[in-house]
């Protein structure tokens, strides 16, 4: 018999006061937005969500400029990773070109006729964000 145990793929959108968050289904087919977080808890809310949702691979936007350089956010981007490494060595994460992402949620929150007030709510944005960003990774799989 062989056992086959199916890992979700958690995405996030990392930003200085929130952190967006989005998971796949377990064939890795399917992305869904997940929550919205401080920032200042993004740990411990991993160390509570990686166990419980069976996920090994975390996929995290790196911010890009036009000119293909680095944003300004990604230093605190790599200490983070740093962190999630030590508390999850087990886990592959997994940088991703999350240009455009912030835009494409917005357009998405207009093209799906959300309010003007919904559209302003940052949270959602952000969660949208990891949502795509997490879908794009899991087409290229």
């Amino acid at each position: 018999y062989f056992i086959i145990v199916f890992m979700k793929i958690l995405a996030i959108d990392y930003g200085t006061k929130r952190t967006g968050f989005a998971i796949s289904d377990e064939s890795r087919i399917f992305a869904f937005g997940l929550s919205t977080q401080e920032t200042k808890n993004n740990i411990a809310y991993l160390e509570t969500l990686i166990p419980k949702e069976k996920i090994d691979t975390i996929v995290i936007g790196i911010p890009k400029k036009l000119n293909n350089e680095l944003a300004e956010i990604v230093p605190k981007i790599e200490l983070f990773k740093r962190q999630m490494k030590n508390k999850f060595p087990d886990i592959k994460i997994i940088d991703v070109d999350e240009r455009f992402t912030s835009k494409m949620a917005f357009q998405s929150m207009i093209d799906n006729g959300m309010s003007r007030k919904d559209r302003q709510n940052k949270a959602l944005v952000d969660e949208i964000s990891a949502t795509i960003i997490l879908q794009g990774f899991l087409e290229t799989l």
